[in-house]
């Protein structure tokens, strides 16, 4: 993995060739750390528990998976789904039960990562659609969005749902803490502008310092201003799964594989060059379990691959997976020297720097390009957006996948189907359109095409289609273009056979063109094909029209 690093001529060399990885790494440490800490604050976690997920879990994938700068701790997604599934399991927030509950939660992800990639399911992270994921996600930035906007004002109250919390909000505005509010809007304002002005920046690094300093220089926590609160100085501990949770745990837990790993491969492949090797599906399930699977037992917190930490790698020229090493070392360095400094930090700051990385996550851009594009998918992303505000972020993965394979069926389910005309003058053939009014077609010959597979599912659709244009356009001769139809199921063959009698009783002859070798492999099987004999079956639609005009006065 790290062959690239060994020494050509000197040691020196070595050095020159590490020094870009290091230099990643430090710098991508100031971007993870502060957002490990503030993933853990939305997963209802210690703070601890963020540094954890950027030590063990790192360290696991950085030695596994196929990614050569993919930095791998918790992502804004993953935190969420987190608290959701804590909060069902540990209502009353009991510390200890709550550790426990992590890594049982961390420990059953990462089994079923390992599971799905013996079971050769690498494909599963295309199961949901891009404009599925992007409502999906947006829904999730702005639930940990209002999530944090109560830290941010120094305001407390039940946690209802989404559209309930909105009202709960309004009615404790008159209760905000002033000194609170000024530390959070001090932050939120130079986190954005320093976004704005330097993407990925380590900005919340600054953040973070000024805000402890301005916390140990004023006693904020004596002002009304919540801060953090004790950090243990100290490595993480053996923490042992139970499974006494994981029946209730199970099912978040597959929500949260599935988020996982659907980021992991997105990010890997986001940032994959071409003169590297490339990211193979199964080993990233497997190098992302065992990444979660070892982190459970120190704590960790469901971890996944990251677009921001990984874009940082990149921007500052890291090229192996030894920048994840470094950023780990980093996240060991602050355990051990920082901790009881960043117990001082407000937690307003906290959740300013949850909102700016959360707001990422809402991309109304990409909203108003699918419904320019596709109104069909603009429709799925709002739904799978609403579904997040309104049933809740696990139950909104469901609604996620659902509408992915929904959207999916439907295209099945009702393929398209052209007429062919030819372009006058010319031996090109293509669907007729307004588009091209001057194309020709043929006295009596009716030329369709339909396109994708045709199995139990759409075949019925295609035949009422065909049945319809028959009708319409009265043809002695039907030819189907089946080129670019490859595979026909059985009922779908029988429904050939069908129509063909029945065309014949309208008095409609039924030509095939264009089989490829396994549809013709098939009619032969059948013995369709040799029922339609000599005449009626031709290599391609220009082989039909050819014999039709030579042939025309026959029908």
């Amino acid at each position: 993995m790290f062959r690239s690093l060994k020494p050509r001529n000197s040691a020196g060399s070595a050095d020159w060739a590490l020094r870009p990885d290091l230099i990643a790494g430090i710098t991508a440490a100031a971007v993870v750390l502060p957002k490990a800490m503030a993933y853990a604050a939305v997963a209802g976690l210690p703070v601890s528990v963020g540094f954890y997920t950027a030590f063990v879990p790192m360290i696991a994938y950085a030695l596994l998976g196929t990614s050569r700068v993919l930095s791998v701790s918790s992502t804004t997604t993953l935190a969420i789904l987190t608290a959701a599934e804590l909060a069902l399991v540990v209502p009353d927030g009991d510390a200890g039960r709550l550790i426990t509950a992590t890594a049982t939660l961390t420990a059953l992800t990462g089994l079923l990562l390992i599971i799905a990639s013996a079971l050769r399911l690498g494909f599963i992270a295309n199961f949901i659609s891009s404009p599925v994921l992007t409502g999906f996600k947006a829904g999730i930035g702005l639930v940990i969005v209002l999530d944090q906007v109560p830290k941010l004002f120094g305001l407390h109250f039940a946690k209802e749902g989404f559209f309930r919390d909105i009202l709960s909000l309004l009615q404790h505005l008159p209760e905000i803490s002033v000194a609170t509010a000024l530390i959070g809007a001090v932050a939120l304002a130079v986190l954005l502008l320093m976004e704005r002005i330097w993407p990925h920046s380590p900005a919340s690094l600054g953040v973070v310092a000024g805000a402890i300093t301005i916390s140990w220089l004023l006693s904020l926590s004596t002002h009304g201003v919540s801060i953090v609160g004790h950090i243990p100085r100290t490595l993480p501990s053996l923490t042992l799964p139970t499974v006494d949770l994981i029946t209730q745990l199970l099912p978040g837990a597959i929500g949260i594989a599935l988020m996982s790993f659907t980021e992991t491969i997105a990010a890997g492949r986001a940032f994959a060059t071409p003169s590297e090797p490339p990211i193979r599906a199964n080993r990233e399930l497997v190098a992302t379990g065992m990444a979660n699977l070892s982190g459970a037992f120190f704590g960790a917190m469901p971890a996944g691959g990251g677009t921001s930490q990984t874009a940082v790698v990149r921007a500052v020229g890291g090229r192996t997976q030894m920048a994840s090493l470094v950023t780990a070392a980093a996240s060991v360095a602050t355990m051990l020297v920082l901790a009881p400094l960043l117990g001082l930090l407000p937690q307003a700051a906290l959740a300013a720097i949850v909102i700016v990385y959360s707001v990422g996550l809402i991309k109304p851009a990409e909203f108003l390009l699918i419904r320019k594009v596709r109104r069909m998918e603009f429709r799925w992303a709002l739904a799978a957006f609403l579904g997040v505000l309104a049933f809740g972020t696990l139950q909104g993965i469901v609604v996620a996948i659902v509408l992915s394979l929904v959207g999916l069926s439907s295209q099945a389910a009702n393929p398209r189907i052209h007429v062919i005309g030819r372009k006058r003058g010319e031996d090109t053939l293509r669907p007729v359109s307004d588009r091209h009014p001057d194309d020709e077609t043929f006295e009596g010959l009716l030329i369709v095409r339909p396109e994708g597979r045709l199995f139990f599912v759409n075949v019925q659709t295609v035949a009422d289609h065909i049945r319809a244009l028959v009708i319409q356009h009265r043809p002695d001769v039907l030819m189907l273009d089946l080129s670019r139809v490859f595979d026909i199921e059985y009922s779908a063959l029988q429904m050939l056979i069908e129509s063909e009698r029945r065309l014949a009783e309208q008095g409609v002859v039924l030509w095939l063109a264009g089989l490829n070798p396994d549809v013709l492999e098939y009619l032969n099987a059948s013995g369709f094909a040799e029922h339609l004999q000599a005449g009626r079956m031709f290599s391609n639609a220009r082989a039909g029209i050819s014999h039709y005009q030579k042939c025309c006065s026959m029908y």
